[in-house]
C-alpha cells in the first residue's frame, strides 16, 4: 500500500481542479497545468479533496498510484504558490547578468554562455553571484536549474562553479610536495 497515494490532495483556495475523462487540469493564479492519467490509476473529487486509487492490484498500478498523487499535488502547489530554485556562483571572474529575458553567464570559458529562458520560467539575477529560477512546473524549474548548473558544476578542490544554495561540496586536499 502506498502511504503517499492514500492521502487525499487537500483543496487549495484560489485553485480549481477539474477531472474529465483521463485529464486532470489545475488552474490558479500562477497559471494552468494538466496531466493525463495512466489507465492503471483513477482519480475522483470528493469533499476532502482529490483521491487517487489504483485501478487494479497489479504491481504497476500500485507503483503509479503514489507517483500520480505526487504529480497532481505538485501541479496544485505550482499553480497556487509556484516553485523556486536558487543557484550560487563561486569563482574569481564568475558572474551572471540578465540580458533581456536571457541569462548571460561568465564561467571562465573563452566566451560568455547565453542561456535562453524557456516558456513558463522566470530567471532573475539579484546579484552577480546569484540566479533565481521560478515557475509553476516543478519538473521544468528543476531541469532549468540543473542545465544552468551543468555549464560549470562545482569542483572539489577550490569549490569554484555553479551550485544550489545550501548544497554541500565534499572538498578534497590538493597534491602535496
Amino acid at each position: 500500500m502506498s502511504r503517499t497515494g492514500k492521502k487525499p490532495i487537500a483543496p487549495v483556495s484560489g485553485v480549481t481542479v477539474t477531472i474529465s475523462d483521463r485529464q486532470v487540469t489545475a488552474k490558479g493564479p500562477k497559471g494552468e497545468q494538466s496531466l493525463t492519467l495512466m489507465d492503471i490509476v483513477n482519480a475522483k473529487q470528493t469533499d476532502g479533496g482529490i483521491v487517487i486509487e489504483p485501478a487494479n492490484e497489479s504491481k504497476e498500478a500500485r507503483a503509479a498510484w503514489g507517483t500520480t498523487r505526487a504529480l497532481i499535488n505538485n501541479m496544485v502547489i505550482g499553480v497556487s504558490a509556484g516553485f523556486e530554485k536558487k543557484l550560487q556562483i563561486q569563482g574569481v571572474g564568475y558572474r551572471a547578468a540578465m540580458q533581456g529575458k536571457d541569462l548571460k553567464l561568465s564561467l571562465g570559458f573563452s566566451h560568455e554562455v547565453v542561456f535562453n529562458t524557456p516558456a513558463g520560467i522566470t530567471l532573475t539575477a539579484p546579484t552577480q553571484t546569484e540566479v533565481v529560477v521560478t515557475g509553476s512546473d516543478k519538473q521544468l524549474v528543476g531541469q532549468v536549474a540543473a542545465d544552468i548548473r551543468g555549464w560549470r558544476p562545482p569542483e572539489p578542490y577550490k569549490g569554484k562553479g555553479v551550485r544550489y544554495v545550501g548544497e554541500y561540496i565534499a572538498r578534497k586536499e590538493g597534491k602535496k610536495k
